[in-house]
C-alpha cells in the first residue's frame, strides 16, 4: 500500500505534536513536520521503556544525518533531522524535523518540507489579494459564492504573473496605482470644468 504524505505548515513555523502524528498515522498517511527543540525523545526502547528522555537539541545531529527515535504519545518510532539555515538578516539558526516514513532519505525530508512555502504563497495571496478574509456573507450559499469568486481571482491573478512576471503583491500595487493615476485625473477634470462653470 503507498503512503502518501501530509506536510504541516503554517506561518511562520507551525509545530507537530504527538496528537498530530497519531492522527496522521491513523489515516495512514505519513507526515514530515517541524517539532520544537524542547520535544522530548528516546534513544532506544529500553530508553523509552524506563522513561529516559532527552530534549532533540541534545540528541548530536549534524546537517544530514537521520536518527530514528521514540516519542512520547506515539507508539512507533520516527526519523528525526536537523536542518541549519541562514535567514534574511544572515543569523544562523536551526529547525528540527521528523517523518513518520522510515524509508526517507535526509534530502527528500528537506526537499518535501521546503515546498510548504509554496502552500503559504498560496494562502497569503488568497487572503490579502484575492480578498478571502473580506466576505461580508453571512449565508453558506453566499460563502461558498464569495471562496468560489477568491479562488478564480487567484487564478487570474496566477495567469497574469506568468505574463507579466511579477507577483500578485506587486501586480495588485501596480493595479492601485492605475486606478489612483485615473481617479487624480477625473479630480483634475471635475476641478477644472467647475472652475469654468463658476467663473
Amino acid at each position: 500500500m503507498r503512503l502518501s504524505c501530509v506536510i504541516v505548515a503554517g506561518p511562520p513555523v507551525r509545530y507537530v505534536n504527538a496528537e498530530n502524528i497519531n492522527y496522521i498515522l491513523s489515516i495512514k498517511k505519513n507526515l514530515i513536520g517541524a517539532v520544537k527543540s524542547n520535544l522530548e525523545v528516546a534513544l532506544s526502547k529500553e530508553d523509552r521503556a524506563k522513561g529516559n528522555f532527552i530534549k532533540i537539541s541534545q540528541v548530536k545531529l549534524n546537517p544530514g544525518d537521520l536518527k530514528e527515535v521514540y516519542i512520547r504519545s506515539v507508539n512507533q518510532t520516527v526519523l528525526i533531522c536537523k536542518d541549519v539555515f541562514t535567514n534574511k538578516v544572515n543569523a544562523e539558526g536551526e529547525l528540527y524535523l521528523i517523518c513518520t516514513n522510515l524509508t526517507k532519505t535526509y534530502q527528500f525530508i528537506i526537499s518535501t518540507y521546503q515546498k510548504r512555502w509554496g502552500i503559504e504563497d498560496y494562502h497569503k495571496s488568497l487572503k490579502n489579494n484575492a480578498s478571502l478574509e473580506k466576505s461580508p456573507t453571512r449565508s453558506p450559499q453566499t460563502q461558498k459564492t464569495h471562496f468560489f469568486a477568491s479562488l478564480c481571482a487567484y487564478i487570474k491573478l496566477e495567469r497574469l504573473k506568468i505574463n507579466e512576471k511579477l507577483n500578485h503583491f506587486a501586480l495588485k500595487g501596480k493595479l492601485y496605482i492605475k486606478a489612483i493615476q485615473t481617479a487624480f485625473r477625473e479630480l483634475q477634470l471635475l476641478k477644472n470644468k467647475n472652475q469654468i462653470i463658476f467663473a
